[in-house]
């Protein structure tokens, strides 16, 4: 059985980035979605509050042992990070008028500011060649979104994005340097837990929280709390684990290429040949930021 298990493992940690990016890819659409029906922060709120029901009764299912002492500290700074922040900010530039194809792209800078901050606080070598990889992706990215930047929002939307970047780069880091000793399913509940009373913090003083549980509403929060907050961060953690941060930040650059690929199909949103260059790009990327890469050290 220990055997099996570790085959299993071992399958989960091959396949990982591309399940990873598959399911990230489809955040933004079921945030335009669920938008419409609800407040920003109230969504965020409600969406982390069944994320942290569901990760518990899984943690607790597979008997994960409860953390203790700072393991819970640096799940709770992990959690509002990379949970807090990043959903709420990409959820309230979205509801403040930002096209998703711009937040895409603010975003989408995580992989040059994460290696940049690697370099400097975590003693990650980043070659030359990754660096390549890097800038040739942050290329593809600006041409699979450009065709979508028209359109104005408020302040209030682009420091709301702003603070997402700065959420998950910040958070990635801090995970990778703080929380590779600690169970990952030991420690999601906490992460999600704080998330949950940040974003819920937020929408008591900043929102009405209206919500509308409409079917769609109730189908896109069922797929982002299953399937965004559940299966992806489970693998984005797995990830983190096992590779340097550059190394798995470098994947972000492929999620509005697969975003643009989804809209398409789910929208009948026509790809430009600007956009079929761009994802080639992408690809090529993050090809060259792991091509050859020796694995982190455990």
């Amino acid at each position: 059985m220990p055997e099996t298990s570790s085959r299993s493992f071992e399958l989960i940690v091959k396949t990982a980035p591309v399940l990873f990016v598959l399911f990230w890819s489809t955040g933004f659409i079921c945030n335009k979605y669920a938008l419409p029906h609800t407040d920003p922060i109230t969504f965020v709120a409600i969406r982390l509050c069944f994320a942290t029901l569901a990760i518990t009764l899984l943690a607790f299912a597979m008997r994960a042992p409860l953390p203790r002492g700072r393991a819970i500290q640096h799940s709770i700074v992990s959690g509002v990070l990379v949970h807090g922040m990043y959903l709420t900010g990409v959820c309230v530039a979205m509801a403040q008028g930002m096209p998703a194809g711009i937040a895409a792209l603010v975003v989408g800078l995580q992989p040059v500011l994460t290696s940049t901050l690697a370099n400097r606080f975590l003693g990650e070598r980043v070659s030359a060649l990754q660096w390549g990889g890097l800038i040739l992706g942050l290329i593809g990215l600006w041409l699979v979104v450009q065709a979508k930047v028209s359109g104005g929002t408020t302040w209030w939307g682009w420091s709301a994005i702003v603070g997402s970047l700065v959420g998950i780069t910040v958070g990635t880091l801090y995970q990778k340097r703080f929380g590779g000793g600690v169970n990952f399913l030991s420690s999601m509940p906490v992460q999600y837990a704080s998330a949950a009373i940040f974003a819920g913090i937020g929408a008591f003083l900043l929102e009405p929280r209206n919500v509308n549980w409409a079917g769609e509403f109730i189908l896109a929060l069922a797929w982002l709390v299953i399937v965004l907050s559940g299966a992806a961060v489970v693998l984005l953690y797995i990830m983190i684990r096992r590779s340097a941060a550059t190394r798995v930040a470098s994947l972000f650059y492929l999620t509005p290429a697969v975003t643009a690929v989804m809209s398409y199909l789910l929208f009948n949103e026509q790809l430009g040949l600007a956009a079929i260059a761009g994802m080639a790009l992408c690809a090529a990327g993050v090809l060259l930021v792991n091509w050859k890469a020796e694995p982190a050290a455990s």
